[in-house]
């Protein structure tokens, strides 16, 4: 079997792999089936929680009673992003602020599940901390995602949002808080991240967990939210966390487990046994389905649909059901269906156009392209001496790092950023993308 058909049917054993997932939803259903209704994104969700037990409605719909739980998620703000997909990020942002302060009962906090920034600049992270002080709910609970952490692996992130740390020999990032009766556990998996994995969370943290929860009734609700989903979504994308199974193991005797994440910008739902899973659409850009792209990252959508793909996300907890219940609003109130077909279908025609014609530009002697979320060639053959240079075409940023540590990692290179390093030693270079780990390549030196 060639390489390209055995990638081919590995796709299509993952996408009969994901359908089979969702037959606890609703049956069975086939890959178009299973990629609409596992994306229903830039929705908010409400949730709220009555006397220990989950329940939804649509955003605004409904009012909760007084003294019940709710909480909003919002996530992947991605201040300082100023490309195609969307020129004012504060703008959206600030707009997703108002949807909720315009709630007839405003939420008891709201969670931020990362991806707050898109470089992990200072000024990035006081925009956004101005926006959110427009809230009119003032708590505000954080875990980072990778573009939070790129630069500094966490410092400035923690030094903003790590007073409730609870893990780690330096404050990992991880913590935990109970409300109204919940458990709510934080958890950082995007931290270390290895070659060719997923998000890690990680032994020390892991063993952290089931400290954490050792003391709780199996009957205590919990919440678990971090910014790379726990289950495996898409893992060709690196959707997915290496250890997520390890960690919900020690969640298993308790009778409701709700798990929140981020970074896929859209919504997907899933249920297994005790826990379920919701992802969360973003308040930039919405990226594409699983498999409907040539590759993740910000997807350009038409003029006017922008609201249509972003949103947030309500939870409620209310008597009588086993899950908290999750609801997606659009900024809009509209469907994404058409918006995301349409900037689906224009991402494959310009990658199309771009393999056909080159776009990116010739690529030199000695230099490594980055585009569609992979380096080009994959596998790079020079001589001892040799200058090798990496150039971003990508409209989000990579950061090149050596696999065995035997040359400096690259700053965090947005896009048009260029990247060299010279090799004088003959052997093989191993290196990857620190913000996109499943990016693989390698430098023969000769």
């Amino acid at each position: 079997m060639s390489v390209q058909n055995e990638d081919a049917a590995k796709e299509r054993d993952l996408a009969a792999s994901a359908a089979t997932d969702q037959q606890g939803l609703g049956g069975e259903v086939d890959r178009r089936g299973f990629l609409k209704c596992m994306s229903w994104v830039g929705t908010g969700m409400l949730w709220t929680i009555r006397d220990g037990v989950p329940g939804s409605a649509l955003l605004g719909a409904e009012t909760p009673p007084s003294g019940e739980l709710f909480f909003v998620q919002i996530s992947d703000s991605h201040i300082g992003f100023d490309k195609a997909a969307n020129s004012d990020v504060t703008a959206t942002m600030r707009a997703a602020i108002a949807k909720i302060n315009a709630l007839p009962v405003q939420p008891s906090f709201l969670i931020h599940t990362g991806d707050i920034t898109q470089l992990n600049k200072a000024s990035e992270f006081d925009i956004a901390g101005q926006v959110l002080k427009e809230a009119r709910a003032k708590d505000v609970f954080f875990v980072p995602g990778e573009h939070d952490v790129a630069t500094d692996n966490g410092v400035s992130y923690l030094a903003r949002y790590g007073k409730r740390a609870q893990g780690g020999a330096n404050g990992g990032g991880w913590y935990s808080f109970d409300h109204t009766g919940v458990h709510f556990i934080g958890l950082v998996n995007v931290l270390n991240l290895k070659a060719g994995g997923l998000g890690s969370l990680g032994a020390e943290q892991l063993a952290w967990i089931e400290k954490d929860v050792r003391h709780l009734s199996a009957s205590t609700p919990i919440v678990v939210f971090a910014h790379v989903p726990l289950w495996t979504v898409y893992p060709k994308w690196g959707w997915g966390t290496d250890d997520g199974a390890r960690a919900l193991s020690h969640l298993k005797r308790f009778g409701s487990v709700t798990v929140l994440n981020g970074h896929i910008h859209q919504t997907m739902q899933k249920v297994e046994g005790n826990v379920a899973f919701h992802t969360a659409m973003s308040t930039a850009f919405p990226q594409p389905r699983p498999g409907t792209a040539p590759a993740p990252g910000p997807l350009v959508v038409g003029a006017g649909q922008l609201s249509d793909v972003l949103g947030i996300t309500q939870v409620r907890y209310v008597p009588h059901n086993k899950h908290l219940a999750v609801v997606d609003e659009t900024l809009s109130g509209g469907s994404p269906s058409e918006a995301l077909a349409d900037g689906e279908a224009a991402a494959r025609a310009a990658a199309g156009v771009a393999e056909r014609s080159d776009q990116t530009g010739p690529v030199r002697d000695g230099e490594i392209g980055i585009a569609n979320f992979a380096f080009t060639p994959r596998t790079l053959t020079v001589s001892a001496g040799h200058a090798v240079s990496w150039v971003n075409h990508d409209d989000a940023p990579h950061r090149v790092q050596s696999g065995n540590g035997k040359f400096a990692a690259s700053s965090v290179l947005d896009t048009g950023g260029k990247y060299s390093t010279t090799l004088s030693r003959p052997g093989e270079y191993p290196y990857f993308c620190s913000l996109h780990p499943t990016m693989i390549g390698k430098i023969v030196v000769r």
